[in-house]
């Protein structure tokens, strides 16, 4: 429900606080007052295209506030996926410039026009001459059918459940079903590709680190003949005559014992000689290199690269082989299998159609007795709001399968006898459309998603009765919620629970139009000034006072 309502700087608006309250909320004035101005300012809270115009003349921003003390479901579900928090009231803020630029909040979170006016619309329906409500929306007709049925049809709503399971049920073979097509289609084209890749695959049988494994011992292997070589060379340094170093180094110490003077004076030397002599010696024997094992090597290089090849084939890297090994041979196998899981999941599916269509069949039958009652319905309240003439239908015409059904739900309107049926909005005027609305609002008021109504124009062309059960109807209807409906009628305004005035003001050559609660004597004068125009008679007085409720 909408409580309040600020504005700032919107045309012939300076400043304005407004309090609504639940029920009917009455707005009134005279003419070019600014009561169109009032419904622009809602109207740009709620999402509606921003307009430099509507900023009051020397003025560089405009501003409006819409708070809401109630969050409908549908307004929930939208917050939630925008990101919104939200307790149990909702603040709409719009900002529009000079320029045409505007910016939006919800809840002090910025939002984009377009997800404004999605919020706006889960919020508040408004009814006139150009504002497009949910009902002139042929997409919503078939859920609006489907609600009122629900609140008038006894085990209406397990109907829609039984359809909805069926239809999930269905649809998930139906996926399964494609699914299998598709990868026995691809699969079929590539039996042979498959055939000769899970053979050659098998034949490698690679396993998970083997790549990095051969790696290893391929680098070890090479480094061992890297090593033998080195030595080789070593070992011929060692003898560069034929005759080994330790042989040579012994003769020279030899040699030098034979001196006769004692002690001998290289006796250290000599020591150190046989040293030397003995440590070319054990390096001698340490130098024939390991045995080689060349077939070894060999083997471990042709396996590393057979992986290798086999990844760089496949794209992918070696460790994944075995999984790619895995997959294929369970296409091939899907492949051979497939004859007998196609015709199982093919008898599947065809058995969850049939239950599918008994139920939508089921649920297309109710629907048909829901359009029925829900014509009789409306056209039971035409002709108090002076449409007694029009006719309406509910028109169904198969759609594709769907958790919904198998219906298309179509609201169709004439207002004049001999004229084919249309569309709701293209087949009644402006007042006419907006008594249409009114008169569906009401007889489908068990299910309203809105919890606030606006109407404007409601009242054109009609007086006295008819105008009475007007306001009757919009009093009806704002018990369950709220209304705020802007007339000319007096016998709508005598429904009132918290009556409006507007009014225009000049001062300094300056205009400004004010809004102003009132109730008492101010009430009883806004009432008979509309029934008998500038002068107040003591009847239009009287009969003022006749018409408040």
């Amino acid at each position: 429900m909408l409580v309040s309502l600020s504005i700032s700087n919107i045309v012939l608006i300076e400043k304005l606080n407004l309090e609504f309250g639940a029920g009917l909320n009455i707005l009134t004035g005279e003419t070019g007052a600014g009561k169109s101005i009032l419904l622009d300012a809602l109207s740009l809270a709620l999402g509606a295209r921003s307009d430099a115009a509507l900023v009051r003349s020397g003025c560089d921003t405009a501003y409006v506030v819409a708070e809401f003390n109630t969050v409908p479901a549908a307004a929930k579900i939208l917050l939630t996926e925008n990101g919104i928090e939200c307790d149990d009231g909702l603040i709409l803020r719009r900002t529009l410039g000079a320029d045409g630029k505007s910016r939006a909040w919800v809840n002090d979170t910025p939002v984009s026009a377009k997800i404004l006016k999605q919020i706006g619309d889960s919020l508040v329906e408004i009814h006139g001459q150009f504002a497009n409500h949910a009902l002139l929306n042929s997409a919503t007709h078939r859920d609006t059918l489907d609600a009122f049925a629900a609140t008038h049809q006894a085990g209406y709503r397990e109907l829609l459940n039984s359809a909805r399971d069926a239809y999930a049920s269905y649809h998930e073979c139906e996926v399964r079903l494609a699914r299998l097509h598709e990868t026995l289609a691809r699969s079929e084209s590539e039996r042979d590709f498959l055939e000769h890749n899970v053979s050659e695959l098998r034949a490698l049988n690679a396993t998970p680190g083997e790549e990095e494994e051969l790696a290893a011992r391929r680098a070890a292997m090479m480094n061992t003949e890297k090593n033998a070589a080195i030595l080789a060379e070593a070992a011929e340094a060692m003898s560069p005559r034929g005759q080994s170093l330790e042989s040579q180094i012994y003769s020279v110490a030899h040699i030098l014992q034979r001196i006769k003077t004692d002690p001998n004076p290289y006796a250290a030397q000599i020591d150190r000689l046989y040293e030397i002599a003995q440590a070319a010696a054990e390096i001698s024997d340490q130098l024939a290199p390991d045995d080689i094992d060349t077939d070894s090597l060999d083997t471990v290089e042709e396996r590393l690269f057979a992986l290798r090849a086999a990844a760089r084939k496949h794209r992918v890297s070696a460790d994944e082989l075995p999984d790619l090994l895995a997959r294929m041979s369970a296409q091939l196998e899907t492949l051979d299998n497939s004859d007998a899981e196609l015709k199982k999941l093919t008898a599947d599916a065809a058995k969850k159609r049939k239950i599918f269509d008994e139920c939508a069949t089921k649920l297309s039958d109710a629907r048909a007795a829901a359009g029925v009652a829900l014509r009789a319905a409306l056209l039971a309240e035409l002709p108090d709001l002076k449409l007694g003439q029009a006719d309406f239908a509910v028109m169904r015409t198969d759609a594709p399968a769907c958790a919904a059904g198998i219906d298309d739900i179509v609201f169709m309107i004439k207002t004049n006898p001999g004229m084919p049926f249309a569309a709701l909005h293209k087949a009644a005027s402006g007042g006419e459309l907006a008594r249409l609305m009114l008169a569906m609002r009401v007889v489908l008021a068990a299910d309203d998603t809105a919890t606030t109504f606006v109407f404007d124009e409601v009242d054109t062309g009609i007086s006295g009765a008819t105008a009475s059960a007007v306001g009757q109807r919009l009093d009806t209807l704002a018990a369950a919620s709220q209304a705020i409906v802007i007339t000319h009628s007096a016998q709508v305004a005598g429904y009132a629970r918290r009556h409006f005035k507007i009014a225009k003001h000049v001062e300094n050559e300056k205009t400004t139009t004010t809004v102003s609660e009132i109730s008492g004597d101010a009430r009883v004068n806004e009432i008979a000034r509309i029934i008998s125009g500038a002068e107040i008679t003591p009847e239009s007085l009287a009969t003022a006072k006749t018409l408040i409720h």
